[in-house]
C-alpha cells in the first residue's frame, strides 16, 4: 500500500454512538491519510447526544455526523472502501453488503456506551470509557507503516488491535 488517503467504513447495529465516535477520531486524527465514515444495518436515525456532547468537549468536529444505513455505501456512486471495522457484536455477525474492491475487514468491538442505564454520569463515564477505547486503536491503527507491510501482515496487525483490553477508567 503506498502513501495515499485510506477510505475507512465504521459499522455497528444502530449508528449512533461507537461508530460515530470512530468516525469523528479518525477524521479528526488522520486528518490528510484517512478519511473515515460510519453506518449502521438499523440505523436509529439519530446521533446519541451524549456522544455529539462528548465528542465537542474533545474539540472534535461533529457538524457532519449523522445516523445512516450502509445501504447507502453500497451504492455505485459511493466511496470504496480499503479498510471496514464492525465496532458492535451484532454487526460482526450480520451479512455485510459486498463492498466494492475487497477491503480489508476487523472486528473492533466495543461495549455499546448507549444500553447503560443509570444515571447521567454512569451513561457519560460508559461513553468517556468507549471514546478511550477507540481513540487507542485508532491511534495504533494511524501509527501502522501500511506502506511497508503486505496484506496479510497488515490483517494480523488489525485483528490484534481489535483484541486490545478495554481500557480501565
Amino acid at each position: 500500500m503506498t502513501d495515499r488517503l485510506f477510505n475507512v467504513l465504521f459499522l455497528c447495529t444502530g449508528n449512533s454512538a461507537r461508530s460515530i465516535l470512530a468516525e469523528a477520531i479518525l477524521n479528526h486524527l488522520g486528518q490528510g491519510r484517512f478519511k473515515a465514515y460510519s453506518a449502521g444495518s438499523q440505523p436509529a436515525g439519530k446521533v446519541n447526544p451524549l456522544a455529539i456532547d462528548l465528542l465537542g468537549k474533545q474539540g472534535l468536529t461533529v457538524t457532519d455526523l449523522r445516523s445512516k444505513s450502509w445501504d447507502e455505501f453500497a451504492l455505485p456512486a459511493a466511496p470504496h472502501f480499503d479498510f471496514v471495522f464492525t465496532v458492535c457484536d451484532n454487526a460482526a455477525q450480520e451479512v455485510c453488503p459486498v463492498w466494492p474492491g475487497q477491503p480489508m475487514t476487523a472486528h473492533w468491538g466495543i461495549a455499546d456506551p448507549a444500553a447503560v442505564e443509570g444515571s447521567d454520569e454512569e451513561k457519560r463515564k460508559a461513553f468517556s470509557r468507549a471514546f478511550a477505547e477507540m481513540h487507542r486503536r485508532i491511534s495504533l491503527f494511524i501509527s501502522l507503516p501500511l506502506a511497508k507491510l503486505d496484506a496479510l501482515a497488515i490483517k494480523r496487525e488489525l485483528d490484534k488491535i481489535g483484541r486490545l483490553p478495554a481500557t480501565e477508567k
